[in-house]
């Protein structure tokens, strides 16, 4: 089960939040097809979600999965180090980033603070996205969201070889 949940080819050893799902073998084998869902969307522009994991992660302390989406997705996606970290900042400075950029941040940080989405802010991500999109964005935020709270109740450790906060 374990190795299912790695990407195929993947030289590192199952993420230790994979083993500690793997307590619960029938609750880890549900989760998985919404994980992998969202990781090989097609609907999700990959940078838009990367940011909006990133995000979501932060605010919620979950620096483990923080730390591995940084690492081995946000190069890819065109998010460095410095990004990863300044989306980890308590305040996102919105000159640092597109309005699109600053738009899907913003999403995150009111689905974290209110649980819902502004009208302002919902016509100013309708600009880019559809609600198709905009409804799979806010599914990954409540995902990412329930893995903080394994990864900070379990108290995982970071990867040796990912991005620590």
């Amino acid at each position: 089960m374990l190795t299912k949940w790695m990407p195929p080819g993947a030289d590192i050893e199952p993420l230790k939040l994979f083993r500690t799902l793997a307590v619960h073998a029938d609750l880890m084998s549900r989760m998985r097809p919404l994980g992998a869902g969202i990781l090989g969307s097609t609907t999700v522009e990959p940078r838009d979600r990367e940011l909006m994991i990133l995000r979501t992660t932060a605010l919620n302390g979950a620096f483990y999965e923080w730390g591995v989406h940084a690492t081995a997705f946000g190069p890819s996606v065109g998010i460095d180090e410095d990004d990863a970290r300044a989306i980890a900042e308590p305040t996102i400075d919105p000159a640092r980033w597109s309005d699109r950029d600053a738009a899907l941040l913003g999403l995150a940080d009111e689905l974290h603070e209110n649980s819902t989405v502004s009208d302002e802010l919902w016509e100013r991500l309708t600009i880019a996205h559809t609600h198709p999109q905009l409804i799979e964005l806010i599914s990954t935020a409540g995902w990412y969201r329930l893995l903080s709270y394994v990864i900070n109740a379990a108290r995982i450790e970071p990867e040796p070889w990912a991005l620590s906060a």
